[in-house]
């Protein structure tokens, strides 16, 4: 069964995301869970940059379980803390779906495909590497992948944008130079902008309360 598919055991329905949108979306359920960080990891090369973007089409674009702010939410706490991005973003994603079985779920889904593929691949590593159709396959693979990168940069600079906030285009903005052009060490630019973004809140919240 393809995810995203008009089943006919899996009725859409009318959800209202965070944002107040109205989207549709299928029934929540463990095993489509499953499935979903299952296929995703089995069939994502690249690493986390690359299966962000993927997750965010699933849960997002074609189950209706996540509205977009959430998935970017997830997506900066899960490149801001230690591990694999992809299981983080997969724990928090399950977590917040379906509590700490969610959570479970859908590391195992997202740890079991390269655990298995790395396994088989270790039985036969030197004529694995040595194989000339292999390694041409990988640096096609290559160029995919940096297509898919630059997808969720655009996607995700996108949904900045769309906030029409003159704050956060000009923060996303010096967050690239720095990185990119003045070559800060990446690390130091994502505790700025966390530091950034704390004193923004709080600004916002005693501001609240003094009104």
């Amino acid at each position: 069964m393809l995810l995203g598919r008009h089943d006919a055991d899996a009725p859409w329905r009318e959800t209202t995301g965070k944002m107040g949108t109205r989207v549709q979306g299928y029934p929540k359920s463990i095993w489509r869970l499953f499935a979903a960080t299952f296929q995703l990891s089995a069939f994502t090369f690249g690493g986390g940059y690359v299966i962000v973007p993927l997750m965010k089409k699933h849960f997002v674009d074609r189950l209706g379980w996540l509205d977009e702010q959430s998935m970017l939410d997830f997506t900066a706490i899960a490149q801001s803390t230690p591990g694999a991005m992809a299981v983080n973003a997969s724990v928090l994603v399950g977590y917040h779906l379906m509590g700490w079985p969610g959570a479970l779920v859908a590391t195992a889904g997202t740890v079991l495909p390269p655990l298995i593929l790395l396994s088989l691949i270790s039985m036969g590593y030197q004529a694995f590497i040595g194989n000339e159709l292999v390694r041409f396959v990988l640096h096609g693979m290559e160029a995919g992948v940096c297509a898919v990168i630059a997808d969720v940069v655009a996607s995700m600079a996108g949904a900045i944008l769309r906030r029409r906030s003159v704050y956060l285009a000009v923060l996303m903005c010096a967050a690239f130079v720095c990185a990119c052009i003045l070559k800060i060490n990446v690390m130091l630019v994502i505790i700025a902008c966390a530091l950034l973004g704390l004193g923004t809140t709080l600004f916002g919240m005693r501001k609240g309360d003094a009104a």
